[in-house]
């Protein structure tokens, strides 16, 4: 039985291809159901087994958070079944998954988080604008290129304090702002090409997360999530900071002020996180749950930066992965 940390993917993890992941006969799909008819909302599985993928729909704050959330508990809950969980993490929204898989949250009050907060979002993001846009920091290798860094740092000095850090990916910077903001990235950045994609690139329907702009959605957080309760876990979690918490060694309050709060509108470092998760639990394997294989690319990223079992570039985590241990398990495509 292999020992394996699972690291749970945020928006923009479900798209055309991920249509039909959920199961109608599995009793933790009629369940996320059931909540999620609390909420008044078209049912998850209808839109799951849409004809047809509308980006408008699909992507919506509050109906693509709880499809992602709900395949990744079920891939979750698949992986732990058969291996030794030694921690779980997650990226942005993971973070909420990561809480139910490691028994924080329960089944419901998990699925009652993250369409509150998806709700949330929405509705204070439709008033305040702006957005997210990606930028990489590494070449085709995945080796850090200081230029590129020096660009973000330029471009978000720059910008009178209407851009500014909202998620460290390791490799990729998730920079954030008011519609200004955005405007200043997109002139600003140098365009770069990393594979096949062009930088910057904005994210759709992905408002200005993790910055002092959403910090009304932490407020109203506290305020409708008062009833959830947090316990105990039973897997190690390592947050947004890099912070471990423990089955034998949990502040059940400061998890919740974090989770509510900071997490809400501080910058979050997955990268800090999956390296605290390398360093600390010393996994066989890094399992991320679908759905689709987002994290795929990042994580290999982050595996070069910190160099991890000899790996410092994109041909050695090739390698690695196309070898008999593979480092990195995605369990859907």
């Amino acid at each position: 039985m292999s020992r394996i940390a699972i690291l749970c993917p945020g928006r923009g993890s479900y798209a055309e291809k991920q249509l039909k992941s959920l199961d109608a006969n599995d009793s933790r799909v009629q369940a996320a159901e059931r909540v999620r008819a609390e909420f008044g909302l078209t049912p998850l599985l209808e839109l799951d087994q849409a004809a047809k993928f509308d980006r408008s729909l699909h992507l919506a704050p509050e109906n693509v958070s709880p499809l992602i959330w709900l395949v990744s508990v079920l891939d979750s809950a698949s992986a732990c079944a058969e291996h030794e969980c030694v921690g779980v993490a997650g990226n942005s929204l993971g973070w909420y998954t990561a809480l139910t898989v490691g028994g924080v949250l329960s089944f419901e009050d998990g699925f009652r988080v993250v369409q509150t907060m998806s709700l949330l979002q929405k509705e204070v993001c439709a008033q305040t604008g702006g957005g997210q846009l990606l930028y990489p920091l590494v070449d085709d290798e995945w080796r850090l290129d200081p230029e590129r860094a020096q660009s973000v740092h330029r471009a978000l000095e720059t910008s009178q304090g209407e851009a500014m850090p909202s998620i460290h990916l390791g490799g990729l910077a998730v920079l954030a702002g008011s519609d200004a903001g955005l405007a200043h990235l997109k002139q600003t950045l140098p365009k770069v090409k990393l594979g096949s994609n062009q930088y910057p690139l904005q994210l759709e329907q992905h408002g200005p997360y993790h910055t002092r702009l959403v910090r009304r959605v932490s407020d109203l957080a506290f305020e409708r999530l008062a009833s959830i309760e947090f316990r105990t876990p039973d897997l190690t979690l390592i947050d947004g900071r890099g912070v471990v918490h423990t089955p034998w060694s949990c502040d059940l309050q400061a998890l919740r002020a974090y989770t509510f709060g900071a997490q809400v509108y501080e910058p979050y470092d997955f990268g800090l996180s999956v390296k605290v998760a390398l360093r600390e639990l010393a996994p066989d394997q890094l399992w991320c749950p679908g759905p689709g294989n987002t994290l795929g690319g990042t994580v290999g990223q982050i595996v070069a930066l910190e160099g991890w079992r000899g790996v410092h570039s994109k041909t050695e985590f090739t390698t690695l992965q196309e070898g008999p241990a593979p480092l990195l398990v995605s369990m859907r495509r």
